[in-house]
């Protein structure tokens, strides 16, 4: 376990190094140039959408770098639904769709479903300024069993989904008193659950093999959503 422990710290270094070199680089037209392959995703510039509008912004490094011009308006929730489809359908196949769609301040959020297994396989986000799609930072790129880093600790025993949301709900008794889970969803090596207090406010992951929690702290505040397959 602490040699996959010490993989993952070393994968998620590295990939905060493109990030930031990416975002410095880039310009407020530069278009993403990720790339997914049935085994995984590839490196690559990632361009300004990785790291939220303007010159940088949320992407893996929470909103702390959130630039925008004053003028500044986002894209509707139809073009953002058009894009994680095009992005879906280019990188993932014909047989994927979109699941759930949560709009958040700083992007839009989706969850990606195989029609032919029914289960969810990955998330990805398009940035409410720029319109760029790209795979969800986080759990989706570091525990994803299927199309992340996490293909290396797949095949083990690990937390069922009830175990995961009781490890996320005590971990909530001290990081925002009063809120609880939401929705569950259960992703290839991990578990996504929505939480708040009263309503959804934002969502954490829980790794299916070590129990490691991550606040997707990247997304803003949250807007709304909707189910796309009920």
């Amino acid at each position: 376990m602490g040699e996959i422990l010490r993989k993952e710290l070393i994968i998620l270094l590295l990939l905060i190094g493109v990030l930031l070199a990416s975002g410095c680089a880039g310009n407020k037209s530069e278009a993403p140039n990720n790339t997914v392959t049935p085994v995984g995703y590839q490196s690559g510039h990632m361009g300004p959408g990785m790291m939220g509008p303007g010159m940088m912004g949320s992407g893996m490094m929470g909103n702390m770098m959130a630039i925008y011009y004053p003028d500044s308006k986002p894209i509707t929730q139809d073009e953002a639904l058009k894009d994680m489809q095009n992005f879906a359908r280019q990188y993932y196949g014909s047989n994927i769709e979109i699941e759930d769609f949560m709009a958040f301040s700083s992007n839009y959020y989706a969850v990606l479903k195989d029609k032919n297994s029914n289960q969810s396989v990955a998330e990805i986000i398009v940035d409410r300024y720029s319109g760029s799609a790209y795979p969800e930072p986080g759990p989706n790129m570091m525990w994803n069993t299927l199309y992340g880093a996490g293909r290396a600790q797949a095949g083990g025993s690990g937390f069922d989904l009830a175990v995961a949301q009781k490890l996320a709900g005590d971990f909530l008794l001290s990081y925002l008193p009063g809120a609880q889970i939401m929705e569950s969803k259960a992703m290839p090596g991990y578990y996504t659950f929505d939480f708040g207090r009263n309503e959804t406010e934002s969502m954490l992951s829980v790794n299916a093999y070590s129990g490691q929690i991550w606040v997707h702290t990247w997304h803003g505040s949250y807007l709304g959503g909707m189910n796309m397959t009920s």
